[in-house]
């Protein structure tokens, strides 16, 4: 079964309804069919968490994330060997350390694919099965 990690650039350009908004529309039906799964890093998460925060208040954030925690959007804690993995994939590849974790997320397997509007992943889309929305 497919597994899609998602980028928080994904997942903001879903709840911004930018470009790309249907096709991670059409993941998250896919996982409530159970035809697939999802999932996202804990960092990422927390950068949607922020992102939300900063727009709309403490309030606001909490709603969006309990809206996106029921569509079953597993969240993947940051265990000691992927912070490991991360800090290896943040040095050797130049990626930001949050996308380094996301990156390694979808390395766990070949099940796995890694669903983006951040363009910079194109340096390592040889690491990984990676989706790019399109373009703002």
């Amino acid at each position: 079964m497919t597994v899609f990690v998602l980028d928080s650039s994904a997942v903001l350009r879903f709840l911004d309804r930018e470009a790309g908004a249907d096709r991670v529309g059409e993941i998250f039906r896919a996982c409530a069919n159970e035809s697939a799964s999802m999932c996202i890093s804990a960092l990422q998460w927390g950068e949607i968490a922020g992102v939300e925060r900063k727009r709309f208040g403490a309030q606001e954030q909490e709603k969006i994330l309990e809206r996106l925690k029921q569509i079953n959007l597993l969240v993947v804690p940051a265990s000691a060997e992927r912070a490991v993995r991360a800090a290896n994939l943040r040095v050797d590849r130049k990626l930001a350390y949050a996308d380094a974790f996301a990156v390694d997320l979808a390395m766990d397997s070949t099940d796995h694919v890694f669903v983006t509007a951040d363009y910079d992943f194109k340096a390592v889309d040889e690491l990984a099965r990676i989706e790019f929305l399109p373009a703002k």
